[in-house]
């Protein structure tokens, strides 16, 4: 059925004038003799030209609606993210690699981004470790926002966080089980895990981490390790069974061994 909208356009306007007025002859530049009407003064209007200006109005319509909706669904990702303000605006096109390791290490994260159809298939995750003030932090943000770019979700939290994410679940009157909690943080396509053994927590911490790895691990979802930990250290916090399925399927340790971008800009 013809919406008010569709028969108030010009072409609306020249399809309900043809059935009420007697078609005047006429010829198109590009489409030839045609018959269409004089309406208010002007015509004859090609009914052809009419109808590709219809289109091509529908066209714009629908690209602007569809525009619009993929800004909202971005923002809605970015806000899922919980990106800390401090890092919001860290990019991957705004790394600065001061020496070769920060440019291999940018190299690992743009693959990761443009792979990452790729690594939904396969569970490839990093590990980020090293010195403080290296980039770790900046590259993972980056990657974060360019997979919600390819409208996937991503989420950055902190170890602590998501653990007394799931602590939360215990007080009286929570919205959440336990099980809920930790499905939260399998459900992204992306999960980057941060300060990962800034503190030696204890074996029920640990236990909840190899839990939401190993489980993300079994769905197939990429999982990012940050840690200031040198590579050693790390791999004896999170033990050798987690450290294996960071690394299957492709999985690579970045150590970030050179000088803190804070002292190089000092």
């Amino acid at each position: 059925m013809e919406t008010l909208q569709a028969r108030t356009t010009e072409p609306g306007l020249v399809r309900m004038a043809l059935s009420k007025f007697t078609p005047v002859a006429g010829t198109c530049g590009e489409h030839g003799a045609f018959e269409g009407i004089v309406f208010g003064g002007k015509g004859p209007f090609c009914p052809t030209c009419a109808e590709d200006r219809r289109r091509e109005d529908e066209a714009r319509q629908q690209a602007e609606m569809a525009r619009e909706w993929a800004e909202r669904k971005a923002a809605k990702l970015l806000g899922r993210a919980a990106i800390p303000p401090r890092f919001a605006d860290r990019r991957l096109d705004n790394f600065s690699p001061h020496a070769a390791g920060p440019a291999a290490a940018l190299q690992v994260a743009e693959r990761f981004v443009d792979e990452f159809d790729e690594c939904l298939k396969t569970g490839r995750s990093l590990i980020f470790c090293g010195g403080v003030g290296a980039g770790k932090t900046h590259l993972a943000v980056g990657i974060c926002h360019g997979v919600i770019a390819q409208d996937r979700m991503a989420v950055f939290t902190s170890v602590l966080g998501a653990i007394r994410s799931i602590k939360e679940t215990f007080r009286k009157g929570s919205e959440l089980t336990e099980a809920e909690a930790i499905e939260r943080l399998l459900e992204p396509d992306l999960l980057v895990l941060d300060e990962v053994g800034v503190q030696f927590g204890s074996e029920t911490e640990k236990m909840y981490l190899f839990e939401i790895i190993n489980g993300r691990y079994e769905q197939l979802r990429p999982t990012i390790v940050i840690s200031n930990l040198a590579k050693d250290a790390l791999g004896e916090y999170l033990g050798e069974r987690v450290v294996d399925r960071l690394r299957e399927g492709g999985g690579r340790m970045v150590v970030f061994d050179w000088p803190s971008y804070r002292r190089v800009v000092a």
